[in-house]
């Protein structure tokens, strides 16, 4: 029996989804969280999860910030974004953040059926709407893939840092691996977000992701 969890914070969608998975014998919908703080929370504690759909806008954390952290720690878990928003911002968010498939929430039954399966193959399901738009964000970028590195002016200990961060390490951690105290960690990360202009760890693994200093 394949495992399944719903992210989603409108209840009648999320119940409505559950009945569409549970038509087939094959999965059964263990949990289903009301944002994606609660189901991070979920996941960290232990509990087993083959595939996770995942709405993205919802409130206290979204659904990529939850996907780039669940992804981050359980790579074995397969996350399958549904939600009504498929431009290509979201659509590069969700796939930078590990996004295994990106579905709309109208699609029938057989096809989220077919995109677990294929997730959990190691394929990468998406709408026909959204397919059609990573070959246009595919070629765009092809395009313009000549581009400028951003210069954030970080010094080589800082993007040793940012990539530790990249890997979901907590500031003890990264201070066990490079042998410098919590306090310089944290000085440094302050550093990180000063000179990158960003807010939290999500939006600078992204911009270090994008400008390819991790």
């Amino acid at each position: 029996m394949i495992k399944v969890a719903i992210a989603e914070d409108i209840s009648k969608i999320a119940e409505a989804l559950k009945e569409k998975i549970q038509l087939s014998s094959d999965f059964t919908v263990i949990f289903s969280a009301k944002n994606g703080k609660e189901m991070r929370d979920y996941v960290f504690q232990g509990n087993s999860v083959d595939v996770i759909i995942m709405d993205i806008n919802m409130p206290e954390m979204n659904g990529i910030e939850a996907t780039q952290l669940i992804t981050t720690e359980q790579s074995n878990i397969k996350v399958i974004m549904s939600t009504v928003f498929d431009d290509e911002q979201n659509l590069f968010d969700a796939i930078m953040a590990g996004a295994s498939g990106y579905l709309l929430k109208d699609e029938p039954p057989a096809k989220i059926h077919k995109s677990i399966f294929e997730a959990l193959e190691g394929g990468a399901p998406m709408s026909t709407i959204i397919a059609q738009k990573s070959l246009h964000l595919i070629r765009r970028n092809h395009q313009n893939e000549v581009k400028i590195q951003p210069d954030y002016e970080l010094t080589k200990r800082e993007l040793e840092i940012l990539e530790e961060i990249s890997k979901g390490l907590t500031y003890d951690q990264i201070s066990n691996r490079l042998y410098i105290s919590n306090g310089t960690v944290r000085k440094h990360i302050e550093n990180i977000y000063r000179k990158m202009k960003v807010h939290n760890k999500i939006e600078a693994i992204e911009k270090g992701k994008k400008g390819g200093l991790i």
